[in-house]
């Protein structure tokens, strides 16, 4: 299926590694011209490195800490500065900490609220009106199967993913007849190193190892494995071309199965 997205421009949070950085490659080995933002230099500058290997596609990046107003301005900034406006905007940042109600201060709330939700309004803010002046935009937020049914110990996640789900519907009713879309990926269990993370989060809570943990949850996905960055890109990609134009305001799982609601 051909997709149109040669000559686009692409802005890809959080793109160092995982499910940013597989998108960023899959929308480069499309045509596009993507600029990479994350927080560490050296990792940015690798995965932009490996990606121009692979494709011909005018690849650049940004340093920028996603949890600070300041940084996400200065990103929006340079990136508006060599390529006039942005097409495709995919927002995506580390999760919050994981803890249940008692475990989370006010301070991890704080963090939270700036890491999930404000990351994706600053940026969405920032490359929104380039959009409307070109009359075409696509907007991209990685969230999490948490939005349809809540991940025990993952309460700050399950709260400002929520919250970001219903920014984007709203946003997708203001802006659908500039032509511009907004749309969620949520993703389920996605083998990365957050994964990683929280696997050894809840196998010390529960007293039990890692890999017990991994084969009791691959038993409850239909698909019978984890997913991968891959997985997520590729949805990605069909999100931000024209064949997707009459999607919007949508939130779709890539979950091998696991949500079992209707």
């Amino acid at each position: 299926m051909e997709l149109h997205l040669n000559g686009k421009n692409a802005f890809v949070a959080g793109s160092s590694a995982g499910m940013g950085r597989a998108i960023a490659t899959a929308l480069a080995e499309e045509g596009c011209n993507v600029v990479l933002c994350a927080r560490c230099e050296e990792r940015l500058r690798e995965a932009c490195e490996e990606i121009r290997r692979k494709t011909s596609a005018d690849i650049s990046f940004v340093t920028a800490d996603l949890d600070e107003r300041d940084d996400i301005d200065r990103a929006i900034r340079l990136t508006l500065e060599r390529y006039g406006g942005i097409d495709i905007l995919v927002t995506n940042n580390g999760g919050p900490p994981p803890g249940c109600f008692d475990d989370l201060d006010e301070t991890q709330w704080e963090l939270g609220w700036q890491r999930t939700l404000m990351s994706m309004v600053r940026l969405t803010r920032g490359f929104l009106p380039s959009m409307r002046r070109r009359q075409y935009g696509r907007v991209i937020n990685i969230t999490s199967i948490s939005v349809r049914q809540p991940i025990q110990r993952l309460l700050l996640s399950n709260a400002y993913r929520a919250a970001v789900t219903a920014t984007a519907k709203t946003l997708a009713d203001e802006y659908a007849a500039d032509g511009i879309t907004v749309n969620n990926i949520a993703p389920g269990y996605i083998s990365t190193q957050r994964l990683s993370q929280l696997f050894s989060d809840t196998a010390h809570t529960h007293n039990r190892s890692v890999d017990e943990e991994i084969r009791d949850l691959i038993e409850r996905i239909p698909a019978r494995r984890l997913g991968t960055p891959e997985d997520v890109a590729a949805l990605a990609c069909f999100l931000a071309s024209d064949r997707a134009s009459y999607i919007t305001g949508t939130t779709i799982l890539v979950d091998g199965g696991l949500y079992r609601g209707l």
